[in-house]
């Protein structure tokens, strides 16, 4: 068995094979306890998680449904449709969307993003515009 050395802050070097042995990392932390005149050193992961909150069976649907809307939308926004606002309501609940953010994925504004992305496509923008009298100009030759 390897020995280690305590140093003058209580530190410890834990020996490259017992460290390999438990699997740890450097910044692992590690809980130690005294047992029966023994330090016992024991490897602890530490997650930062949120409780689930509860869902009801039809939140459990909805989140289904908002689930395969929101991969749909990252897929292609051109042909996916926005969700419904219960849709959007449960999928804040769970973390899937920032609830700041629920508007973006409605079906009401995701016509429109559907709308912009067919403009682009189909070269109905305005070029870039230099000066607010460029632009001006360029919507008074609309208008005539």
């Amino acid at each position: 068995m390897p020995l280690v050395k305590i140093g003058p802050k209580h530190q410890v070097t834990i020996p490259k094979e017992v460290f390999e042995s438990l699997q740890i990392s450097v910044g692992d932390l590690l809980e130690i306890r005294a047992q029966n005149g023994n330090g016992i050193l024991i490897p602890k992961r530490v997650v930062a998680r949120a409780p689930a909150p509860k869902l009801s069976d039809k939140e459990q649907t909805l989140l289904t449904s908002a689930r395969k809307k929101i991969a749909a939308i990252n897929k292609n926004i051109r042909t996916a449709k926005g969700l419904t606002e219960a849709e959007t309501k449960v999928a804040a609940k769970v973390g899937l969307i920032d609830p700041d953010q629920r508007w973006w994925w409605m079906e009401a504004w995701q016509k429109g993003e559907r709308k912009a992305e067919d403009d682009l496509i189909n070269g109905r923008v305005s070029k870039p515009f230099h000066s607010a009298d460029e632009l001006i100009g360029h919507l008074r030759s609309l208008k005539a």
